[in-house]
């Protein structure tokens, strides 16, 4: 006689957790929760998926930021309250045909199958496309992921749940703003002083704990954004978190129109498997108008130089960094360049930038970068990933000693940081001399007769 097993394992949700639950439960497709930190929003994420897997078959994904968070965050995660791991407790065994510890996967009786990808590799992933996502601290994801899953989900009358704390004035935040006044989603913000899981006096003391490991400032932002769902506060470590506050209050983050009587010059960042990334900026005297934004993976120069040639921009120069020249094997006679690829397809002329070999130059890039973003305005329509990239973009820290780091944190925005830099540094070194604006008017249209 088969064992009748009762999803989600005896597992009900409180009360504050009630109105995302009988939205989901009653059919909803679209959530987006902002929620202080040990509210409990991959438990509610996972129950639901439980629940959600055994009347439909197909596939659905636990998204984290990063692929190699998922093992220690969720895989392996243990309740304190129970001592159960989290996957055990939401996912029983009774309900499993497989479980593979290798890709973090368990397949269900029913034949569908959970699995935990990242943000960072949401393209790479073969197999059935998913019916139902959970993004998991969407505010740290690759805000790209979601346009490029989006339409799937569209298709199949699938279903995805946003839920992270709150980092800023980024991606996060505007999905948040969207949703709020959409009939389509559902919508809640819940900081911990509305919720029953702290007390007043356990507020009080995780904020002073906070200061006390963190200093003043750096602890009580930690604090508001991690238990008072805070927007306000940048995400501490950010770089150009003043620079780009402060673009936003004095109106720079706005409409800013392609001027057809100006060149265009494009600024990179190159990779395969990681983000290739441009910027788009014309120049008017000490004005930086940043007009365009592109960010593609896994794509070869043919696909960027149709990008180019689709956009009525007339080109200047295009400024790539130090990895452009290095040579690399095929199948010609000759090994070629990224460069010579690239200037063989139209894209031309390309100014080599050298790109910095150690902390401390990069340190100096930024410091150039912040240096030069009170000169930007930015397009907010075109330019949006690449703005909420450059308002993420921080330093990486460091868990054990409880302290930010002296280097950058690899993230998803770190792509569009770095062609950032490439203008930065390169802008500083070369635009705006005498012999460059002969090189201006020298290859003035160059693109348009490539």
């Amino acid at each position: 006689m088969q064992q009748k097993i009762r999803i989600p394992n005896n597992w009900i949700p409180r009360p504050d957790q009630m109105k995302l639950w009988s939205y989901l439960e009653n059919g909803g497709l679209r959530a987006c929760v902002v929620a202080h930190r040990r509210w409990g929003k991959d438990d509610v994420a996972l129950h639901f998926t439980a629940t959600a897997s055994q009347p439909r078959i197909g596939n659905y994904w636990h998204m984290l930021p990063q692929f190699n968070q998922c093992r220690k965050a969720i895989w392996e995660a243990v309740n304190p309250h129970t001592g159960k791991r989290r996957i055990d407790e939401a996912f029983p065994l009774e309900i499993r045909a497989k479980t593979r510890e290798t890709d973090m996967l368990i397949e269900f009786k029913s034949g569908s199958i959970w699995q935990l990808v990242g943000s960072d590799n949401y393209n790479a992933l073969v197999g059935s496309p998913p019916i139902g996502i959970v993004y998991s601290e969407y505010a740290l994801s690759d805000p790209q992921s979601w346009a490029y899953l989006s339409p799937i989900l569209e298709e199949n009358g699938g279903w995805a749940i946003f839920i992270s704390t709150s980092r800023g004035n980024n991606h996060f935040k505007r999905l948040y703003d969207y949703s709020s006044i959409s009939p389509e989603w559902f919508s809640e913000l819940l900081p911990a002083t509305k919720t029953p899981v702290f007390t007043s006096e356990q507020l009080e003391k995780i904020k002073k704990e906070m200061i006390g490991a963190h200093g003043e400032d750096l602890g009580e932002a930690l604090y508001n954004q991690e238990y008072l769902c805070s927007f306000e506060g940048a995400q501490p470590g950010a770089y150009y978190a003043r620079q780009m506050s402060l673009a936003l209050k004095e109106g720079r983050i706005t409409e800013v129109p392609w001027t057809s009587g100006l060149e265009v010059y494009t600024f990179w960042d190159l990779g395969i498997d990681d983000s290739t990334t441009i910027w788009f900026m014309q120049f008017s005297g000490q004005q930086v108008r940043v007009i365009d934004y592109y960010e593609g993976t896994g794509y070869g120069f043919e696909h960027y130089a149709k990008e180019l040639k689709s956009r009525p921009y007339i080109y200047g120069d295009h400024y790539m960094p130090h990895d452009a020249a290095v040579r690399e094997l095929s199948s010609g006679e000759f090994a070629q360049s990224r460069q010579d690829v690239a200037e063989g397809l139209g894209i031309k002329p390309i100014n080599i930038v050298q790109r910095a070999r150690d902390n401390q130059a990069v340190m100096t890039g930024i410091g150039s970068v912040r240096n030069i973003l009170s000169r930007c305005w930015f397009d907010k329509t075109k330019c949006w990933q690449g703005i909420s990239a450059l308002e993420g973009y921080r330093a990486d820290y460091d868990e054990d000693k409880k302290i930010m780091s002296n280097h950058p944190a690899h993230t998803w925005e770190s792509h569009a940081a770095d062609a950032f830099r490439t203008f930065a540094v390169g802008y500083s070194t070369t635009l705006g001399t005498k012999q460059k604006g002969e090189n201006f008017r020298k290859h003035q249209g160059s693109w348009k007769s490539a």
